[in-house]
């Protein structure tokens, strides 16, 4: 019932709101999200009440599979996103882009990362979520990084056996500081990053605005935070407190289709991402980032305008 007061709440914040004119976007606008500034991006964001998606996985959907380069290309034709990829570790010590500990579910292959080459790994093909073998093959985290640039802010999900300093090591070596987020779980995690690289944004799990004196007085520079509010129900209250502190609200509404708010709006027929955005939200990460996008386009301008201006600003 709880979420069902919230959904009728926010759809009529999202009628009042107001919208923006038609304006034409050429494709270009629309295809590269690649500001010079991403500190700047973000307090732009935050600053003028707009609101961007990030694509979980980098935007899977049938005929493309997750955390592929193609598949990254389609997203960033149709709108302006985020890319959230995953980064796993292979035998002989490269970092590529693998949601799973085995390659049994997104590949035609089968075992652990951990225990195969490079070479053996991307001599096998991608599958997309229908299992549909595809034309694509694992990318290697510095692939992500070389292609991203000039064209997507990528959210690294560093997996278990992958080092911190390794994932720092190789930004640094692609030149992609301004183009990265790093995402962490908890204040140690986000400490330790920090410290390695303080001039990274780190996506950082705040459940109080209380969470930002911890991590200031652990030496974290707010500047360099996007606060990650989870994916249970947007908390204006908390938004409004961490603009007050200069951060920026992320959330959530992807995962289990059975329970997302993502399954939920797609099971009904009626988006409320716009209605979502209006508590307070800079950042929406999501399975339908192309339908996220598009609802946003009325709170946000028509196809992805108003966002875009904060990354050809900056």
């Amino acid at each position: 019932m709880k979420r069902l007061l919230l959904i009728g709440a926010l759809a009529l914040a999202a009628c009042d709101a107001p919208t923006s004119p038609a304006t034409d976007v050429t494709p270009s606008a629309v295809e590269a999200l690649a500001p010079a500034d991403i500190g700047a991006f973000f307090d732009c964001l935050r600053d003028s009440g707009r609101t961007i998606v990030a694509a979980h996985r980098g935007g899977p959907s049938p005929g493309f599979a997750e955390n592929a380069i193609p598949t990254f290309e389609n997203i960033v034709r149709q709108a302006p996103a985020l890319l959230e990829i995953d980064i796993a570790r292979t035998r002989d010590n490269v970092l590529v882009l693998m949601h799973d500990d085995d390659l049994d579910r997104t590949t035609t292959g089968t075992g652990l990362v951990r225990d195969h080459t490079l070479a053996e790994i991307q001599a096998l093909q991608l599958e997309d979520e229908n299992g549909q073998p595809l034309d694509a093959r694992v990318p290697t985290l510095r692939e992500a990084l070389d292609w991203a640039d000039g064209r997507a802010i990528l959210e690294l999900d560093v997996k278990r056996g992958v080092s911190y300093e390794d994932v720092v090591a190789e930004v640094r070596a692609a030149g992609a500081e301004d183009r990265v987020v790093f995402i962490t779980y908890s204040d140690d995690a986000a400490v330790r990053v920090h410290n390695l690289a303080p001039e990274l944004m780190l996506s950082v799990s705040i459940d109080d605005a209380r969470d930002l004196d911890t991590l200031e007085r652990r030496g974290v520079d707010l500047n360099k935070v996007l606060a990650w509010t989870g994916t249970e129900e947007p908390n204006s209250a908390l938004n409004i407190a961490l603009a007050q502190r200069g951060v920026e609200a992320m959330f959530g509404t992807l995962g289990n289709p059975e329970r997302s708010w993502d399954g939920r709006f797609e099971r009904e027929g009626q988006d409320q991402y716009a209605a979502f955005a209006e508590t307070g939200l800079q950042l929406i990460a999501t399975d339908r980032p192309i339908e996220a996008s598009r609802d946003l386009d009325t709170n946000d301008g028509v196809d992805g305008l108003a966002a875009m201006q904060c990354a050809t600003t900056n």
